[in-house]
């Protein structure tokens, strides 16, 4: 069947997400005349996502050479400090191992706390001529050859393109109609997501109290409010899921050491299953994977978006590179050099989240021992931490040139 001329996009991306937005608004800032369709089975809309994620000082920069920042900071809090603490079962002291604190470079935070609506509003808002939004739209088939890529709508229109991106999440049906299987492990632990109100002023630090059954995390918001990431057994999250908001408010306050005072949930509690789960391949034909679908790690270290947008920052300069030589951007050599660029980085974060897990998700005495010993050995080290926070701020001096606050 001959697909009709209106139907032909330079690239088709599959999720309408920060990742698949972010990928959307790259190639149309910098590929003149480039067609992007972005498709999703939901409405485009902002969702009602109580959320909020942290953005990596390198990440911000692709906000930034975007052109989204700006509408982001507004309401977005700067992390200027992270408390690391950690006790056992009962303990009633929080002792401080370490503390990370300072800017990155003058006046630059090394993160910031950005509620996940202000992002989507942000993206959405830049939405241009050049991005054609298909949703609410379900994808019944999937067609891949040498020629370019198709896609088969509930409503029996066809998208082709010469490249699809999977940006549709975890549970990826580009990724699976594809054939690429995934390395995962489910870690038996849940996450516990709110915002709550609390009664002391966080002076933007950050608190990450490591307990027996995992880090509890508490993320400055402006304001005195925090998003709170709490990881805990499946049977514990249970329980603390079925308080009320009174009763889970005190227990927060309690986990908490009281160290911001009184605290009140203000928006609804979530929980969602944590597990690591990474694609075996980023790359098919015509087909390339960004974001959850190519990669889910343990919260622990708050990166799950910032690898997603890193995924971005290289896949457009790749794609956009081949687009101005001439090359097929769709072609196995453009989306091998996406894959190489990427690979090392997505697995060595998944082996370091989950190493750091099942370090201090325990209360192993001499294992808590030996963590205390190294966390206090860091917080001594300076140059050590100067690196590892550099590290994860993006801040490398090398990589794609959106994460270095350069056009492409």
């Amino acid at each position: 069947m001959m697909v009709a001329q209106a139907d032909r996009f330079d690239v088709l991306i599959v999720g309408g997400g920060p990742v698949g937005l972010s990928m959307a608004l790259s190639l149309t800032r910098f590929m003149t005349g480039a067609r992007i369709g972005l498709v999703d089975r939901r409405p485009m809309s902002v969702p009602q996502d109580s959320r909020a994620s942290a953005i990596a000082a390198g990440v911000r920069r692709v906000f930034e050479t975007l052109g989204v920042w700006d509408a982001m900071a507004e309401k977005a809090q700067p992390i200027t400090a992270m408390n690391i603490t950690d006790s056992g079962a009962g303990d009633l002291a929080r002792p401080l191992y370490l503390r990370f604190e300072g800017d990155v470079a003058p006046g630059e935070a090394f993160a910031h706390m950005v509620p996940n609506r202000t992002m989507a509003e942000a993206l959405l808002a830049q939405l241009g001529d050049g991005i054609e939004v298909v949703a609410p739209a379900d994808i019944v088939k999937t067609d891949f050859d040498s020629f370019g890529a198709r896609l088969t709508l509930g409503d029996g229109r066809q998208l082709q393109a010469a490249l699809i991106i999977g940006a549709d999440g975890a549970q990826s049906s580009l990724r699976q109609g594809a054939g690429i299987g995934v390395v995962a492990h489910d870690y038996g632990q849940n996450g516990i997501v709110t915002t709550i109100e609390h009664e002391l002023d966080h002076q933007g630090v950050a608190y990450e109290h490591f307990r027996p059954a995992g880090p509890f995390a508490s993320l400055p918001l402006p304001g005195r409010r925090s998003s709170l990431v709490w990881t805990e057994t499946r049977a514990n999250a249970a329980h603390y899921l079925a308080m009320d908001a009174q009763q889970l408010a005190l227990e927060i306050e309690s986990v908490m050491g009281s160290s911001l005072g009184s605290v009140q949930i203000i928006e609804k509690v979530q929980s969602f299953p944590l597990r690591m789960q990474i694609a075996r391949e980023m790359v098919a034909p015509r087909l390339a994977l960004i974001g959850d679908a190519a990669h889910v790690v343990h919260p622990i270290a708050g990166q799950g978006l910032n690898l997603g947008l890193k995924d971005v920052a290289a896949l457009a300069e790749v794609v956009i590179e081949a687009m101005r030589l001439g090359m097929d951007h769709g072609g196995d050599d453009v989306l091998l050099r996406y894959q190489s660029w990427r690979r090392l980085d997505t697995s060595a974060m998944a082996m370091v989240t989950d190493m750091m897990n099942r370090l201090f998700s325990n209360d192993i005495a001499p294992v808590r021992a030996l963590r205390d010993l190294g966390l206090g050995l860091v917080d001594r080290a300076g140059p050590l931490k100067d690196a590892m926070i550099r590290n994860a701020s993006g801040l490398t001096g090398s990589g794609p040139r959106l994460l270095l606050g350069q056009p492409i």
